[in-house]
């Protein structure tokens, strides 16, 4: 196969996360016999220094031709004036809303050396297998934004259309798993959960009637996700709410630094990106963790390319390498492994498999 890769990778450690997820796929091309074009542009902070643009054109077009795009991460204090008019982040919004991704994948499958390192105990974390289908491209972030001398509102909106081909998504996604779909909202206070509610039961009745379907409170998620994980298997929910409670679930994995995430829309092409931050303070000191961005990978594998044998090739390499010990320094305090070392492990196991 011969496919097209746009690289942005941005901010703070996206570089050095980048390099190690093209090591992954080039090892992945050599070992398959496959051809990839990787294409590098500027986004958010790097594309504002050099273009006074967080998504320049030329970078919009190139994502556009492409199969497929593999994110680092944006942002960093250096642009982090709350007054600013122009912010890196913007313009990893207006990539997904240009390209219409409005569904963000998110698997939490804690390995079992993480078991360990979670804060949590491991007999609460064991057996958690779960994917949060959280919407992308509406609600309070895309909203109307207003502010005076005393007051500030953001408003959150979403249209039925948009909740409906997001749940498609999610409830496809469950009646391959285990046929349980979790919808996270705040129904007993806002209008627009209300209509998530109602939309989201109409559809997955109507479309999806073999599916168990469950309705929690946003606010009984949260303490659902960390005292009772593994009752969870599908989890649909809005843009805000699953931003938050993705993030609460990264203890379940025992690091950020291991969890990857896809942003989709109605055809192949999706952008990549792990869910962590750019951690500006672990720049350019070879000691971010590249699993997370090493397993978006396999997941743009699978979804963009649909190469499964190939993702699921990453996957394991990943896993050989946290059991050998394989861990940056967010895993390990001491002997720890570099950014650069780790993802050069996993490209070497890639290699070395038999055919």
């Amino acid at each position: 196969m011969k496919a097209t890769i746009v690289v942005l990778a941005g901010d703070g450690i996206g570089p050095e996360i980048c390099i190690e997820g093209v090591r992954a796929l080039r090892a992945i091309a050599a070992r398959f016999g496959h051809h990839f074009v990787f294409v590098e542009h500027l986004l958010g902070g790097a594309a504002m220094e050099a273009h006074g643009d967080p998504l320049p054109a030329p970078t919009l077009h190139a994502c556009r031709q492409s199969d497929a795009i593999l994110l680092g991460a944006v942002g960093g204090p250096r642009w982090s004036d709350p007054n600013a008019q122009i912010r890196p982040e913007q313009g990893l919004l207006r990539l997904r809303q240009a390209l219409g991704l409005f569904a963000n994948l998110r698997p939490v499958v804690p390995h079992p050396v993480a078991l360990k390192l979670a804060p949590l105990k491991p007999a609460i974390i064991k057996g958690t297998d779960l994917l949060v289908v959280r919407e992308l491209t509406g609600g309070i972030y895309f909203g109307e934004k207003k502010r005076d001398a005393t007051s500030a509102s953001d408003l959150c909106s979403y249209s039925v259309l948009e909740i409906e081909r997001v749940t498609r998504r999610a409830a496809s996604f469950a009646r391959a798993r285990r046929g349980l779909l979790t919808h996270v909202d705040k129904a007993n206070v806002l209008e627009t959960s209300r209509l998530w509610r109602s939309t989201v039961e109409r559809v997955v009745r109507q479309e999806f009637p073999e599916l168990r379907l469950e309705h929690v409170l946003v606010d009984a998620m949260a303490m659902h996700l960390l005292t009772r994980p593994r009752d969870f298997d599908v989890i649909l929910t809005e843009n805000l709410f699953g931003d938050i409670l993705t993030d609460e679930a990264s203890v379940l994995a025992g690091s950020l630094g291991l969890l990857p995430s896809a942003s989709l829309g109605e055809g192949t092409r999706g952008v990549y990106e792990p869910i962590h931050g750019s951690a500006p303070d672990l720049a350019g000191r070879d000691i971010a963790n590249p699993f997370a961005t090493i397993l978006s990978c396999a997941m743009l594998l699978r979804h963009s390319l649909a190469l499964e044998a190939e993702a699921r090739c990453i996957e394991s390499a990943v896993s050989a390498a946290l059991e050998a010990g394989v861990c940056t320094a967010d895993l390990r305090k001491r002997g720890a492994y570099g950014t650069a070392a780790a993802g050069q492990w996993v490209a070497a196991w890639i290699r070395d498999q038999p055919a």
